[in-house]
């Protein structure tokens, strides 16, 4: 109770924290929260808001491993948050995986050969779009369905991304509860254009520039990088309402 107490005083607190690295990802989750404030922490974008009285925090860390890294002890030092999420979009690494899909990490490795196993009481449910697995941490954008089925091959892994690891790390470090969950956003059914490494700059924004450069030089990259926004979109949209269910959860388990 005297806990509880706190937690009501402690405007700072948040039940649960989320990591990203692009606003797009949770931004149809965080149009389901209530009361949103945006404020500039460091180096990140923090966006925090009321899902129903389920205090969260979202932080916008950009790609990549280190971001990811200091954007969650960032998260944990200012919030105290009793779980963090890292969350947002991953590849596929297995041909039944679909976009919109969602998977969760039982393991985490990455290509330099750490893992870290992650307490999971989730089982797979091919049917309904979820997998459970390992994931892979990987340096950089994977994205050709070669490079995957490589990385599938070699860690026995499920899905890819860029930053679930550090997030991962910093929690058990921080003895923060910890969950990775990801929505597919690209599957093994095809390549993504080669543009998407030149149009998103190092924050995960889009950089208008390099779209206007892609599409002079491809004509055709209009069409594909307009089929990677609208897959992007659904992917996020699907990924908000899976959160529902996970956040109720572990709000009503902690209370």
């Amino acid at each position: 109770m005297a806990r509880a107490n706190q937690n009501e005083t402690d405007q700072a607190h948040a039940d649960v924290g989320i990591v990203c690295a692009l606003r797009m990802e949770l931004a149809p989750f965080l149009d389901r929260c209530e009361r949103v404030r945006k404020y500039a922490g460091g180096d990140f974008v923090f966006r925090g808001g009321r899902y129903d009285e389920i205090r969260i925090v979202v932080v916008e860390c950009g790609p990549g491993y280190d971001k990811a890294r200091r954007a969650t002890q960032a998260l944990i030092d200012a919030h105290s948050p009793l779980w963090v999420l890292s969350a947002g979009f991953s590849g596929a690494l297995l041909p039944e995986m679909q976009v919109g899909h969602i998977a969760m990490a039982d393991s985490i490795v990455d290509v330099h050969g750490h893992e870290l196993t992650v307490e999971l009481n989730v089982s797979s449910d091919p049917q309904k779009g979820l997998h459970v697995g390992r994931f892979v941490t990987s340096d950089e954008l994977v994205r050709t369905v070669k490079q995957k089925q490589a990385l599938a091959e070699r860690h026995q892994a499920i899905a890819v991304d860029m930053e679930s690891l550090a997030v991962a790390q910093v929690c058990r470090d921080m003895k923060t509860r910890f969950l990775a969950v990801r929505t597919i956003s690209d599957d093994l059914s095809a390549d993504l254009p080669p543009e998407v490494l030149s149009v998103l700059g190092s924050s995960g924004t889009v950089r208008l520039g390099a779209v206007m450069g892609s599409i002079w030089k491809r004509p055709g990259s209009v069409k594909d990088l307009w089929n990677l926004r609208e897959t992007a979109r659904r992917s996020a949209e699907r990924l908000a309402t899976f959160l529902d269910g996970v956040i109720t959860q572990l709000y009503e388990a902690l209370h």
